[in-house]
């Protein structure tokens, strides 16, 4: 896992505890606009665990498909890359000229 999808992990993470601890923080409060609110943020801290696995693993698949792709045309992906590279390059100093002039 490279360091921003680390760090995104970390920040949900953080962002699930820190739901759990208001979740807790508020259990015996009583009142049913409280008690509603609890179980919403209930519901969308399962739904977002379940969001959260699923992206992951079509992540996961993806990743293992293109590296598959890769590794069976070696010679077109690098010219793909050149291609993209050179388009890319030639963009933004087409940019980079006309913001100077």
């Amino acid at each position: 896992m490279n360091k921003e999808t680390q760090a995104i992990s970390n920040d949900i993470s953080q962002l699930a505890e820190d739901a759990r601890a208001l979740m807790a923080a508020t259990a015996d409060v009583g009142g049913e606009k409280v008690a509603e609110a609890r179980r919403r943020l209930a519901t969308a801290l399962e739904r977002s665990k379940e969001i959260y696995g699923r992206v992951r693993e079509k992540t996961v698949e993806n990743v293992k498909t293109a590296d598959e792709a890769v590794r069976e045309h070696p010679y077109q992906a690098i010219g793909i890359a050149l291609g993209v590279g050179a388009v890319l390059g030639l963009l933004i100093a087409c940019r980079c000229s006309r913001s100077t002039d």
